[in-house]
């Protein structure tokens, strides 16, 4: 292991699992040097279907430098309807050529508008919106410009077959890895990560602290004009922080437009919360719990422990009967508590991708591990000041909590010129956590 970087180590991700030296490079030149295709699990009628029985228009968008929620909301906007009638399965960065699929609740084909850089197709109708459940998994095809030391994808390749347990080969003709299922960075932002810092806030029921640190925390990444305005509103002059802020940043305005319109009481912050669209309030806690869960595998990375066979004490989830072939998804409602009489038969299961271990996404319903896992767990839990029952919230800002693998793994080729890595990850899972063992770079570069 070697420790990762600095603004990675602020969101819980301490360590990268290959010793090996990275090959540099540059993601993302241009979109598409990034592309990810949805895997969905989702029926549809036909597009004639009746729209009373089928209310919900489904189509499939090819999307080039679009963040998932600005399509959305531009879409939702040409419409004219509210952007809470528009749903995905699975929330895609704005750097890349997607794939994915979107419900539209009450339209028809002829109502669809054009968007630049938008390729659309009719898919069909359906009675519910499509929801992130029926995200599968997605196809990804990354290309990396320039890498400074190319021949190094050999050596973090072993290492990341090491990991996984099984012999290395060359990536040229497919390899099995693995990693450890941190959330990446862009879980919390790659220049700015404060997305964990206003979750965890909230599931302190500090509605003021929320709010500032989502519109005050100025970082360096950012320029000078927007930390200048951060800088405003951490001194708690609304109406002065809202002139200041730049029109692009929509969602801070947003909550200083409430704030402007209150009495500074834990109510307002809460509102000037709650005006931001339900996915992002969702992704607030969201997040705080991802930070608590790169906690907790950085420190079994610490200890040692294993990622993909269980010891004693752990809980692991079984494998989604209904995963498409190839995929292999974790079915995080099947889960066991691993004993000494049982650790042997469930070892069987993890190293056939059978079962998985798993570590929590905290939540009020969520049952910590027993052992060592367990000690991990209740840990960094006391670390950062919070317990299960914290998360029972209003509204949006509430969870019961989950389990999640703690390893993925995914079979992966490599072409060398250009250099370009293929594979496909069950959902949740980030490709920038595969692809920073290999760069070992700064996640901004990511």
């Amino acid at each position: 292991m070697r420790k990762a970087q600095t603004v990675e180590r602020q969101v819980g991700i301490d360590y990268y699992v290959s010793d090996a030296d990275g090959i540099g490079g540059r993601l993302r030149d241009s979109p598409a040097d990034f592309r990810v295709i949805e895997r969905e699990l989702f029926e549809t009628e036909p597009v004639d279907a009746d729209p009373d029985a089928y209310p919900h228009l489904v189509v499939r968008a090819r999307l080039r430098r679009w963040d998932t929620n600005d399509f959305a909301g531009a879409l939702s906007n040409k419409l004219g309807i509210s952007r809470e009638r528009v749903s995905w399965a699975g929330t895609k960065d704005k750097h890349a050529v997607t794939t994915q699929l979107f419900s539209i609740d009450g339209v028809f084909p002829e109502d669809l508008p054009d968007l630049s850089d938008a390729e659309v197709e009719v898919v069909g109708r359906t009675g519910r919106p499509i929801l992130f459940g029926d995200l599968v998994g997605n196809r990804f095809e990354i290309t990396v410009r320039e890498p400074d030391v190319p021949e190094n994808v050999d050596a973090v390749t072993d290492d990341l077959c090491t990991f996984a347990g099984v012999e290395s080969g060359d990536p040229g003709d497919g390899v099995t890895v693995s990693v450890p299922n941190y959330f990446g960075q862009q879980r919390f932002g790659s220049r700015r990560p404060v997305t964990h810092e206003v979750g965890l806030a909230v599931v302190r029921g500090d509605w003021r602290d929320a709010v500032l640190a989502y519109v005050g925390n100025p970082s360096e990444r950012e320029p000078d004009e927007t930390q200048a305005a951060r800088a405003v509103a951490e001194s708690g002059d609304w109406q002065a922080a809202l002139d200041a802020f730049p029109r692009h940043l929509g969602y801070e305005r947003s909550m200083l437009h409430r704030l402007v319109e209150g009495e500074d009481d834990p109510d307002d912050f809460r509102a000037a919360l709650e005006t931001v669209p339900t996915n992002l309030q969702r992704l607030f806690v969201n997040a705080a719990q991802s930070y608590v869960f790169n906690r907790i595998l950085s420190e079994r990375l610490d200890r040692g422990l294993p990622f993909v066979t269980p010891v004693v004490g752990d809980v692991v989830c079984f494998t989604d009967s209904d995963a498409p072939e190839g995929l292999a998804l974790p079915d995080t409602g099947r889960t066991q508590r691993v004993t000494e009489k049982r650790q042997q038969s469930i070892t069987r299961h993890c190293e056939r991708d059978r079962a998985f271990v798993t570590a929590p996404l905290v939540g009020t319903e969520t049952q910590l591990a027993d052992g060592e896992p367990g000690d991990i767990e209740r840990a960094v839990l006391e670390e950062v000041g919070l317990d299960p029952a914290d998360f029972d919230r209003p509204g949006e800002f509430g969870s019961e909590g989950t389990r999640r693998a703690i390893a993925v793994q995914t079979e992966l080729s490599v072409e060398p010129d250009p250099l370009c890595f293929q594979f496909a990850l069950p959902r949740g899972s980030y490709a920038t956590v595969l692809l920073r063992e290999y760069l070992k770079r700064d996640p901004a570069k990511l």
